[in-house]
């Protein structure tokens, strides 16, 4: 299985520290679009990891750097369903900014 998809194995199930890990592997040996767009989903791993930690300006923080990243590509890109991700992002954002509930974990739904 190659490190990209392993790692959205591992985002999964919610072994967020390790997904990230795995794709900064696959990171640094992209180039182009799909390197910006490594960095935001490395980005989503940490968030949560850190969120995992109970840092939540740490959480939030990254979560707003890695919607920025993502936000110009289309919906469908690599292969994820990045408008459903994207939605559940910004639904932690305003659950961690009010302090209200938070959601369900997002999934990284693969299209084919």
């Amino acid at each position: 299985m190659d490190g990209y998809r392993r790692g959205i194995r591992l985002f999964n199930e919610h072994n967020f520290f390790d997904a990230h890990e795995i794709w900064e592997d696959v990171w640094r040996e992209t180039s182009g679009p799909e390197k910006k767009f490594l960095q935001g989903l490395i980005q989503v791993a940490v968030a949560f990891h850190h969120h995992s930690t109970g840092n939540v300006v740490g959480a939030r923080s990254l979560m707003e750097r890695a919607v920025r990243n993502l936000v110009n590509y289309p919906g469908a890109f690599g292969g994820i369903d990045l408008t459903s991700l994207l939605a559940s992002l910004g639904e932690w954002q305003e659950a961690l900014s009010k302090g209200a509930a938070l959601p369900e974990f997002p999934e990284l739904d693969e299209i084919k």
